[in-house]
């Protein structure tokens, strides 16, 4: 254990591996989730630090989004795609200062993320390195996060904003979410600070009210598969249409302008439990072939599992859609939190499907 965990254990935290699993009462954090704030370890998140004279122009030949238009201490959504325009990664990147920047995603995309990424630094004057250690990352959100973080002294910063406290910087992400970057030596009075407001939940909590924002996580199992637009980056302001080239911007492109969006990512509940990134979904429109997958899931305060999935905008039109098979569980589909932009062809036909009740 490390000394955090140590801390989080005195603290009355089980743990799975290295992630918080809970503090005693998984199914009451849930419901604190829904309904005031929670308190979660963020440590499933990891952070790659890039920096140097080069990387804003590094960066912004590579990410979907415009990372010259980031300004410092600001955050923004952005995804980077293989040359087919494929999602290997999305994630949250913060702009510490003009020449530094950190992405936050799933630590077992960090390693491999960063190996591939640096292959592509040839002679610029840029540094990618895992900056994990040198933070405690804490998620703060719920319906009374705002109020919950106030503790932290002076007001919450708005969306996509950030604000320092003593100790550490903090930003909200969409959802009432807020992310507490923590020097290492401040979590603990931190944490207990945050506690006296906050429900202390496992990382489920978090997993949960990120599905509910109806923003993807992409991981091992679905990586390069799915076009930015698929995962609903566009409508979460994670790609740029005006920027540059970068890498696989060609098809996204093309496929914006051209209409030709086949995909979108829906949110949706079952009453299943344990469904892995990547399971198949089904429709009866579609027959034995699979209409689409499964990118995350989490247990739902009440029961059942809530979760996000790309589907064929094309099945979306049955209102049938099965987990699994064609005879598996069957979803119900909930509103998105954000409109999806409107497009040409298919997309445009489907598209009060796809966010309703």
């Amino acid at each position: 254990m490390t000394h955090w965990q140590q801390a989080l254990s005195a603290r009355g935290a089980s743990f799975d591996g290295s992630v918080v699993s809970g503090f005693g009462d998984p199914a009451a954090e849930l419901v604190a989730a829904r309904d005031a704030a929670v308190l979660c370890d963020l440590a499933p998140v990891a952070a790659l630090h890039i920096a140097g004279p080069d990387a804003e122009a590094f960066l912004q030949g590579q990410f979907t989004n415009d990372v010259s238009a980031l300004a410092p201490g600001a955050t923004q959504y952005s995804a980077w795609c293989s040359p087919k325009g494929r999602v290997l990664a999305n994630f949250l990147l913060r702009r510490i200062e003009p020449a530094s920047f950190e992405l936050l995603l799933p630590a077992p995309l960090l390693a491999p993320i960063r190996k591939r990424l640096g292959m592509f630094v040839l002679r610029a004057n840029v540094a990618l390195d895992d900056a994990s250690a040198a933070s405690v990352r804490i998620g703060i959100a719920g319906p009374a996060a705002r109020q919950a973080v106030e503790a932290l002294g002076g007001s919450a910063p708005a969306v996509h904003r950030s604000t320092a406290f003593p100790g550490g910087t903090l930003f909200q992400v969409p959802g009432a979410r807020f992310v507490a970057l923590v020097e290492p030596g401040s979590a603990a009075p931190c944490w207990d600070r945050l506690a006296e407001r906050a429900r202390p939940a496992g990382f489920e909590c978090w997993r949960w009210l990120t599905i509910r924002a109806g923003v993807p996580v992409i991981l091992p199992a679905t990586q390069d598969q799915f076009i930015p637009q698929a995962i609903n980056l566009d409508a979460l302001a994670g790609v740029s249409f005006q920027k540059g080239c970068y890498t696989g911007q060609e098809i996204v492109a093309r496929t914006q302008y051209l209409g030709r969006l086949k995909e979108r990512t829906v949110l949706a509940h079952a009453e299943a439990s344990t469904i892995a990134p990547g399971t198949r979904l089904f429709s009866s429109s579609f027959g034995d072939q699979p209409c689409g997958s499964l990118l995350n899931a989490a247990s739902a305060p009440g029961g059942g599992t809530d979760l996000l999935a790309v589907c064929q905008v094309a099945a979306l039109a049955s209102g049938d859609l099965r987990l699994g098979a064609a005879d598996g569980a069957p979803l119900s589909l909930l509103p998105l939190p954000y409109e999806l932009p409107a497009s040409s062809g298919a997309a445009r036909v489907h598209r009060s499907t796809l966010n309703r009740p």
